[in-house]
């Protein structure tokens, strides 16, 4: 198993739209997750002293091949859909490929 963190900034008045959306997020795209094997995944959203509102992802990968379970993820049609309508609620907080929006952070300390 490995931990996974991630960042990305909300669009400014897109955060009860993302909360509203995630509330009911799609069965589809919540079976796709655990198929590619995501167990304890969580979104947090803080709003900085910069006036910004952020969110923290977390999920606990538990497969042997990270990058085949996010292709395979990639490629589903209801997932694809899904974050077309999440994307452009979203804004990446550093320079990251065409299409990411989501910045990993490095974990430096973990305690059970």
């Amino acid at each position: 198993m490995k931990r996974y963190t991630m960042v990305t900034r909300i669009r400014p008045g897109k955060l009860e739209e993302y909360k509203r959306l995630h509330a009911d997020a799609w069965p589809g795209v919540l079976e796709m997750i655990r198929q590619c094997n995501i167990r304890n995944y969580s979104i947090h959203t803080t709003r900085l002293p910069d006036g910004e509102d952020y969110l923290f992802s977390y999920f606990e990968h538990m497969g042997d091949d990270f990058d085949a379970d996010m292709r395979r993820m990639a490629a589903d049609e209801e997932t694809q859909r899904w974050w077309a309508v999440c994307k452009p609620l979203l804004t990446p907080v550093v320079s990251l490929p065409p299409g990411e929006v989501w910045a990993p952070i490095e974990e430096v300390f973990h305690s059970d």
